[in-house]
């Protein structure tokens, strides 16, 4: 029972050593998020463009 008590007290100990991000710096990386997200989106939309018509060529010669 011991174990637990002092479980718990080191937990509390340790949350409390973290470092919150403020408002600005969570608004900043979601923006940054949302911003890498719709760039790699459109890479991965055109790379699988791309190889789409490619094997639609590869696949429509007939030998």
């Amino acid at each position: 029972m011991t174990n637990v008590f002092r479980f718990i007290q080191q937990t509390r100990q340790e949350a409390a050593k973290i470092l919150w991000p403020n408002r600005r710096e969570t608004v900043t990386t979601t923006i940054m998020v949302f911003i890498m997200v719709a760039i790699l989106a459109t890479f991965f939309f055109i790379v699988d463009s791309i190889v789409g018509v490619i094997l639609r060529l590869l696949l429509s010669i007939n030998f």
